[in-house]
């Protein structure tokens, strides 16, 4: 057996995790164009689980930078200190744990329904592939009944190694602009 043919099943599986899956709902009674200002719902930004190597004030500063420039960029200004917006905005930081199961199956050959079927016996192999998904999940609440109105989320398969602070930066940046790109919705 070509050892090809036992890579395929895998490389498509890395290809499809590869991808950021975004998710949006939104309440469709909203007049979204009346937001024009929003405030963050403290605590700002969640984790889950508790974790300290994700939990850490550097990164609830970067979510929370990109968060305000998405949001200015779409006609939103953050209300003066003190003050309530128009909309409310809280972020989660969530990594879960997931497993996926890969089978192989080789060997086999069968002859015609008029012949008796002969060859190798076949078997298969399965292994099974642990891995994290982050996600950052993005609500925004009507400022003043506290309702949510819209949610956005965006997930992705978690990469070890040893990032920058630049590179941490920036896909922060790109995942709160993902999200955000589906707000107002159309």
């Amino acid at each position: 057996m070509s050892v090809r043919l036992l890579l395929l099943p895998l490389m498509l599986l890395l290809a499809a995790c590869q991808s950021t899956r975004i998710e949006r709902d939104f309440d469709p009674a909203r007049d979204f164009g009346a937001y024009r200002s929003w405030s963050w719902q403290e605590p700002a930004v969640q984790f889950r689980p508790n974790d300290p190597r994700l939990d850490s004030s550097l990164t609830e500063q970067r979510v929370r930078a990109a968060v305000a420039d998405q949001l200015e960029q779409r006609g939103l200004r953050q209300a003066p200190p003190g003050s309530v917006g128009d909309l409310k905005v809280q972020a989660w930081m969530i990594v879960d744990q997931r497993h996926t199961q890969v089978t192989n199956y080789s060997g086999g050959y069968w002859g015609s329904p008029w012949n008796p079927y002969w060859g190798m016996p076949s078997y298969s192999e399965t292994r099974t592939f642990d891995y994290q998904v982050g996600t950052l999940l993005i609500n925004l609440l009507d400022g003043h009944d506290g309702n949510l109105v819209w949610r956005g989320s965006a997930e992705k398969v978690v990469r070890r190694g040893n990032a920058s602070p630049e590179e941490r930066t920036e896909a922060i940046r790109e995942a709160v602009a993902r999200v955000l790109s589906l707000y107002p919705p159309r």
